[in-house]
């Protein structure tokens, strides 16, 4: 994470303040020597909390032949280190749920711990399906993972806001972060995490959750992997009717948790049994019964209908862009990171190539809407038709596209690019009205080479590549820039 960014948030002053008894768990959360008559006065200290706990420890969650009456009782019944992780879920939670951020208009603080407390219960029911010890745990990190987010809102709000409003999922406004701020907010959330001194394994998932699966990841679930899963557990579990959500959950389990769609069933359906308990303990509403019902016998046929090839159509759908045909700018996200990181495991070379057309904006000034959308359209099937099989080609945005070309050094890359603009060039639309409409377009590409690697992560090379466009359109457009390193 960048200075600045860390700067800005240890100083902070719009994030809530840790009410005391949220401190003190924390402390006997990283006391290895737990004294349980400390731990049993603390919580009583606070009747709210207290209550809450008992309601926990008697709920359907944990199946408990006995019922507690008390907090000693339930200590031991749970254990002091479940009534710890438990305490600091519904202190850190009621927390920011009573205290939103001042002058948040970015985000729904609700609808934010809506998604908090749907990740949380996701995470702890894969791992109670998975035969995961500390269930408790895989709650408060599937509670937290996201709390970056807020942390974002808090110290840079009116930047935060353009990035959090440019995207349309979880995964493209990770990207966008670390696009435009150089952190994400898993960076952001762990800082936060550390600043409060909660313990590692909590604040790592934070991180860990949002990176990209280790090959043996599968085979081995954890902590980290559950609550990556969770994430777009409760993305479809909140916005059923969006397709995609299904498709990235079912994705995301086979490849983090190697569990088919029976097994998300069962999940789910475990989820939804204790969901009321869950909702009625941090006063959230989710659903009600009829609305759950709905949504269960819904999830059961999609499920059930999602066999191997209707998750890849669906899938090939979910990464198109529906104008123009081009793979679009969640796969763009995807897929460069993949390849960034062969391309230095392997030690070949990699070439990202930026692409915008040309007064594209006068294009649709001049000849309407309609017209600029043909445009992109025959632009898209120009260049598709001219580069080879294992290249992507995506639009990253309006009139701007990107071309991932693996295996391809900057020579073979200043071919292509030529190629792609005389092909450009020699293309012209002609409107109803007989009207020619001829473009160009400027290109700026930058390549990691085998023998001298110049980027760190992918993101630099994509602003490489588009500091090299951005030179290119400044010197008189229709024209290829290639980035050189300072």
């Amino acid at each position: 994470m960048n200075d600045p960014i860390a700067n800005q948030l240890r100083h902070c002053k719009a994030l809530p303040t840790l009410p005391a008894i949220a401190i003190k768990v924390i402390e006997l959360a990283n006391n290895p020597d737990i004294n349980l008559d400390d731990l049993c006065k603390y919580i009583m200290l606070d009747p709210a909390l207290s209550a809450k706990i008992l309601k926990m420890a008697n709920s359907p969650l944990y199946k408990s032949r006995r019922s507690a009456s008390n907090i000693r009782q339930a200590i031991s019944i749970l254990g002091t280190h479940t009534i710890i992780v438990i305490a600091l879920s519904f202190s850190l939670t009621n927390t920011f749920i009573n205290n939103p951020i001042k002058g948040n208009g970015v985000i729904d603080n609700t609808q934010f711990w809506r998604r908090a407390i749907a990740s949380a219960l996701a995470c702890r029911t894969l791992g109670e399906k998975l035969g995961l010890r500390f269930l408790d745990d895989l709650f408060l990190a599937g509670l937290l993972q996201d709390i970056g987010i807020l942390a974002y809102v808090a110290i840079i709000p009116d930047k935060y806001e353009a990035v959090y409003t440019s995207a349309n999922d979880h995964d493209t406004l990770l990207m966008n972060e670390r696009l435009t701020l150089d952190a994400g907010h898993d960076e952001v959330g762990y800082a936060l995490l550390k600043q409060w001194h909660i313990p590692d394994h909590i604040a790592l998932a934070c991180i860990a959750s949002h990176c990209q699966p280790e090959p043996q990841m599968a085979s081995t679930p954890n902590l980290y992997s559950c609550a990556a899963v969770s994430r777009y557990l409760a993305e479809y579990f909140l916005t059923p009717d969006r397709p995609e959500n299904l498709t990235n959950l079912i994705r995301s389990a086979r490849v983090w948790l190697d569990i088919d769609s029976d097994t998300l069933f069962e999940v789910f359906n475990a989820m939804i049994e204790t969901l009321d308990s869950i909702g009625d303990l941090f006063e959230i509403t989710f659903y009600t019964p009829a609305e759950i019902a709905g949504i269960l016998d819904e999830a059961k046929e999609l499920l059930a209908l999602q066999t191997v090839t209707k998750v890849r159509e669906l899938e090939e759908k979910t990464r198109c862009d529906g104008l123009t045909g081009a793979k679009n700018r969640k796969f763009f996200d995807e897929t460069i990171q993949r390849e960034f990181h062969l391309s230095l495991q392997h030690h070949f070379p990699l070439t990202i190539v930026m692409i915008d057309i040309d007064h594209f904006k006068k294009i649709n000034d001049t000849y309407g809407h309609v017209a600029g959308d043909e445009i992109l359209t025959l632009f898209s099937s120009i260049i598709v038709k001219q580069i080879r099989e294992e290249d992507i080609f995506c639009r990253y945005g309006g009139e701007e596209f990107a071309l991932i070309l693996p295996g391809t050094s900057s020579d073979a890359a200043r071919s292509i690019t030529h190629r792609l603009q005389q092909a450009i060039t020699a293309h012209s639309l002609k409107t109803d009205d007989g009207t020619e409409i001829s473009v160009t377009a400027s290109f700026g590409f930058a390549s990691c080479l085998n023998d001298k690697p110049c980027f760190e992560n992918p993101i630099d090379l994509i602003k490489a590549a588009d500091s090299a466009l951005l030179k290119a359109k400044k010197t008189g457009r229709n024209c290829i820039v290639e980035w050189n390193q300072p």
